[in-house]
């Protein structure tokens, strides 16, 4: 899916459906729906599943991602993240968990839209390493931002 510009320049945002693969294509993905919050994260858990200092995270509904193909799955994090991965090239795919209670987080490196999912904020912040300087203007959280995620969007009426 391409981006759409106006005569005036402006750059129109693709919607849904988003789509995203693996490094091999072997899994592909598809949400549906618009992204619930898309994210930093700089936790240790995401740090140790992918290899990266930090990830970049898009959260959707569950219900509204669907896969072709069957990726493998890893459980071991102290939240209870369950983690998919593709079992040909080991692309790291994405997580749900009860704490993340329908909700699934893929990487957006993997999308082909990934341009226009922006992050808004940094999870986990207080993990960040000290070397690490993201220079933006998104909030940051010490831990997790599901308390602040949860009351802007009841504020919003979800």
């Amino acid at each position: 899916m391409s981006s759409v510009q106006t005569s005036a320049g402006q750059v129109i945002r693709p919607g849904p459906p988003y789509e995203a693969r693996c490094f091999c294509g072997a899994i592909h993905m598809m949400a549906s729906e618009e992204p619930l919050s898309v994210s930093y994260c700089h936790c240790a858990d995401c740090r140790r599943a992918t290899g990266a200092p930090v990830v970049a995270l898009a959260a959707f509904a569950t219900s509204s991602v669907t896969y072709v193909g069957t990726p493998k799955t890893a459980k071991g994090s102290k939240l209870g993240a369950t983690r998919t991965f593709c079992p040909d090239c080991g692309s790291s795919l994405a997580f749900y968990g009860d704490y993340v209670d329908g909700q699934t987080f893929i990487h957006l490196g993997l999308f082909d839209e990934f341009d226009y999912l922006v992050p808004t904020h940094h999870s986990y912040d207080g993990e960040r390493p000290n070397w690490l300087n993201i220079d933006d203007q998104c909030a940051r959280f010490p831990g997790t931002a599901r308390q602040a995620l949860n009351a802007a969007a009841a504020a919003q009426g979800g």
